[in-house]
């Protein structure tokens, strides 16, 4: 599979030109999951390409950026209408690879709130009502889109993950909510350590992957 990181920037650049077509790979009208709106209707937006390449990714598939229709962002833009929620989430793959720009005010004309889930290694575009930064090791967050986060999630895989994710937590707003998440496929083996240290350093939160539970997207 060619990866996204296996394309330059000038072949990404011409398949989405200013940020009116973007690389779409699936939506779906869902429960948000995981962090802070754990529990609420969300209509998701999963963009292709993604050049992070976490080892326990769930959605590989959205890595290639070519194997994604290239779509006009005003035609995304109606995709959640006639849903009764009101909150858009755009994840990935790695969205903020893009000019999100014409995409969220595309969301905002129809009065909707844009939501990002982003790992933090590409400056951020766009207008956010919410931002999620979700830090990765395999490629590391730009400071100043970490000092823009609503959120923290902080995924959870080994031990070494805790001290790693404090060094985030500090570059953090005030008002910024801290999570850590247990990577789903060692969940059971590290939930007693999470919960053990969210209770020594109650600043954090538990998320939990909560759509896979309810077996929904």
């Amino acid at each position: 599979m060619t990866k996204t990181k296996e394309i330059d920037a000038a072949t990404i650049q011409s398949l989405t030109s200013n940020g009116s077509k973007l690389p779409l790979m699936e939506h779906f009208n869902t429960i948000q999951g995981e962090g802070f709106f754990q529990g609420h209707a969300a209509y998701f937006i999963r963009l292709g390409g993604c050049d992070v390449g976490c080892v326990w990714c769930d959605v590989k598939e959205s890595w290639e950026i070519n194997a994604h229709p290239i779509v006009d962002v005003d035609k995304i833009g109606q995709l959640p209408l006639g849903h009764k929620g009101n909150i858009v989430v755009v994840t990935g793959g790695e969205p903020a690879l893009f000019n999100l720009s014409p995409l969220t005010q595309a969301f905002q004309k129809n009065n909707l709130k844009c939501h990002i889930e982003t790992s933090g290694a590409y400056e951020l575009t766009g207008q956010w009502d919410w931002i999620c930064v979700s830090p990765k090791k395999f490629k590391k967050p730009i400071k100043t889109v970490v000092e823009k986060a609503n959120e923290l999630k902080v995924i959870v895989y080994n031990h070494s993950d805790f001290e790693w994710g404090e060094q985030y937590a500090q570059l953090t707003n005030k008002n910024c909510k801290l999570f850590l998440q247990p990577e789903w496929s060692v969940a059971q083996k590290l939930m007693p350590l999470i919960i053990d240290y969210v209770k020594e350093n109650p600043k954090w939160q538990i998320s939990l992957q909560t759509h896979k539970y309810m077996n929904i997207p």
